[in-house]
Order: structure tokens, then sequence, then C-alpha cells
């Protein structure tokens, strides 16, 4: 073996050589190096949340998979509670029918309860869809989905400190959606590359 051969890429270096030539050269101090390892161009950084490379796929995090469930619960409980309003509003009236209320008083008050209580259930209703609309919209909502979710969630914390104790569940649902969504791994999912779908 011979270390003053010019064609072994393991001997000495001569001062004619052309840099490049065997092992990658070391870029001065101070300056970034422009390719990868043996001359072949650096791949593009990786971001933690995935996306880093076009057509990359990026996995739901944990944390927003569960929001979007709570999502579906919170709505799901609001979709039964609002038909069982507007059913209590009905039973509510013929029971007052029954009782014998004749009075021109006791009638205005039993339809303005019962008015009460159908628009209660409406808006408990228009308050589920839109939480299962944006439960919905979790896998291709950009941050304007991300938001949506946190404000349904502060409607619902406000609302279930009204219906305490019962709207404990409630309560815990709305903060964990405020909380996952609005965590740094929440934020880079709903602002991810869009370019992949």
């Amino acid at each position: 073996m011979s270390f003053g051969d010019p064609n072994n890429p393991y001997g000495q270096q001569g001062q004619g050589q052309q840099p490049g030539y065997g092992y990658p050269q070391q870029t001065p101090q101070g300056v970034p190096p422009q390719q990868g390892g043996y001359g072949y161009p650096a791949a593009p950084p990786v971001s933690p949340y995935g996306g880093g490379y076009p057509g990359a796929t990026m996995e739901m995090p944990g944390g927003v998979k569960a929001a979007r469930v709570m999502l579906w619960i919170t709505g799901a409980f609001n979709l039964i509670g609002g038909l069982a309003i507007i059913g209590l509003s009905f039973a509510v009236d013929s029971e007052l029918e029954k009782s014998g209320a004749s009075s021109a008083d006791a009638e205005a008050f039993a339809d303005f309860g019962q008015g009460l209580l159908i628009v209660a259930g409406v808006i408990s209703l228009v308050f589920a869809a839109i939480g299962m609309v944006l439960a919905a919209k979790f896998r291709s909502g950009g941050n304007g989905v991300r938001i949506g979710s946190i404000v349904y969630a502060a409607f619902a914390v406000v609302f279930s400190l009204f219906s305490l104790p019962l709207g404990i569940v409630s309560l815990a649902l709305g903060v964990l959606i405020i909380v996952f969504t609005a965590k740094s791994d929440g934020a880079a999912w709903f602002n991810r590359n869009k370019q992949q779908y």
C-alpha cells in the first residue's frame, strides 16, 4: 500500500489535490455547511411535529385527539339535554292544563315558561351542532377550528358554572378542551402544512 499515491483516499493529501476528493472536507469555522455528507445535498430540517418533508403526513397529537373526543361528548350531552328540555316544556304545559288553572295569569305564566324552556332547548341544540361540526373539522381544519374550539369550550365552562353540581362534567371537559387545543402541539397540528390535503 502506497501512502504517497495520489489516487489513494487514505494517503496524505498532496498540495495540488482538488478539494472534495476522499473524505469530506470540513468547512471553515463560523461558516455553516452547505451540503450533507460526501457531497450530497443536506436533507431539509424535520419538525418534531411532522410535516418536514413535502407530502409527509403528520399524525394528530394525543391531546388533540382527546379534545376532539371531548367535543363529540360535549355535543352529545347538549343534544340530549336540548331534546330533554323541549320535551319537558310540553310535559309541564300538559300538567298545568290538567291541574285546572283557568285564570288568564296562570295560562300566560305557563305559556311564558314553556316558551323559555323551548328557547333554552333550541340554544342547546345549536350549541350541540356547533360542537359536532368543530369536532368533525379537527382532521382538516386550520387555526380557525382551533380558535373556534377554544371559544366553544369557554362558553361551555361559563354555562356549566350556572348548572353546578350537574354541570361538573361539562366544566371539566371544557377546561380540558381549552388546555389540549391551546398547547404547542395543538397549535402545530392546526397550523401544519396544508398542501398535504
